[in-house]
């Protein structure tokens, strides 16, 4: 990554939806996002029931932990910075991907399905949430007010990508607080929810393979992010999945993420060489943005306008012949449902193995 040269990075047709100057392109750009931000949204995303029930039954995490992780973290990062026709087309497959996570709830009644717009919206918002959280602990401190305001607009912006709707996105961090609390109730550290939490705090298993010389440096690495991602989450999450920290290693760990996370951005071409390291497929997303390289229409859309220059559907109303179907197969004839949508997004978000 350090012989990235500028000459040879892919420019985006466009700024998409935020752009340059915008909250989420601040927030987004440091590189506690990626990190400690992303680490903790997979993790507290697995309380869902509904939601581990489909990572469960997929079983991607375990799988092929380092190209979840890198599929994942690319779409997240395409949201922020890719440019629009591409960001349509990623979210529009992604409803044929998540059309195969369909099923019967391992515990208690009841089905799940990854396109649940009240699914969909707990991804987006503990996404949203975990990211500027770390850029606030780690990074360089609170936003403003007005930059809040503008983050959690953005926010709303970024769910109709999603079968949510955006009017049910907080604007405020009052409005977020609300959300959560309204959802503890409802989550639970089921069996399969703890081992999901568990093994995605396991950063080792995102980071490539390293020489035998290079390894203790390599689970220093690991361990201090799963230090510094444990300590973002309350307490009484923890104990619910039961995972254990001191308030010691709580304190310490920030100082030290702090400095090296500033230390890191100081330099893109460092950032984009970390970042390759973890995800190797979200470089090219971030590299224009980070070298400073302009899109080749210097112009922001709303997700309506990109839809309707592409020719995209809402993904609420995408693919619901194709949904219908894998509904049938799953709930009607007990069959595995298709893996069309998976495959066929390797394009987009990079291959599966």
């Amino acid at each position: 990554m350090a012989k990235l040269k500028r000459d040879t990075v892919e420019p985006h047709e466009d700024y998409g939806f935020f752009g340059p100057g915008s909250v989420v392109w601040k927030v987004w750009s440091y590189p506690t996002a990626p990190t400690v931000g992303f680490q903790r949204s997979v993790v507290v995303e697995e309380l869902d029931p509904p939601l581990v029930a489909a990572v469960h039954a997929t079983q991607g995490i375990y799988q092929r932990s380092r190209t979840r992780y890198d599929r994942t973290l690319k779409y997240f990062a395409m949201v922020a910075f890719a440019g629009s026709q591409q960001v349509c087309k990623a979210a529009d497959i992604l409803v044929k991907v998540h059309s195969k996570a369909i099923g019967q709830l391992p515990y208690g009644d009841g089905t799940y399905d990854a396109n649940d717009p009240a699914s969909q919206l707990w991804i987006q918002l503990t996404g949203w949430h975990s990211i500027l959280y770390a850029y606030e602990k780690y990074g360089p401190g609170k936003l403003t007010e007005q930059e809040e305001t503008e983050y959690w607009e953005a926010c709303a912006v970024a769910a109709e990508l999603q079968t949510c709707s955006p009017d049910d996105i907080p604007r405020s961090r009052e409005g977020v607080r609300a959300y959560f609390e309204r959802m503890r109730p409802q989550l639970s550290a089921s069996p399969i929810a703890r081992q999901a939490m568990h093994h995605l705090l396991r950063t080792e298993l995102v980071l490539p393979p390293v020489p035998r010389w290079a390894k203790p440096a390599s689970m220093v690495v690991a361990r201090t992010q799963r230090i510094a991602t444990i300590a973002t989450m309350p307490r009484w999450m923890r104990e619910m999945a039961g995972i254990r920290q001191s308030r010691l290693l709580d304190v310490l760990i920030v100082p030290v993420m702090k400095i090296s996370f500033a230390l890191a951005h100081l330099h893109p071409r460092v950032e984009l060489a970390l970042l390759g390291r973890i995800s190797p497929s979200t470089v090219a997303v971030v590299a224009p943005i980070k070298l400073g390289i302009p899109p080749r229409n210097k112009e922001v859309l709303t997700p309506a306008e990109a839809r309707a220059r592409h020719g995209y559907t809402k993904p609420a109303e995408a693919h619901l012949e194709f949904r219908a179907r894998q509904a049938t197969r799953v709930f009607g004839d007990g069959q595995v449902p298709s893996e069309q949508g998976l495959i066929e997004s390797q394009e987009i978000l990079g291959p599966l193995a």
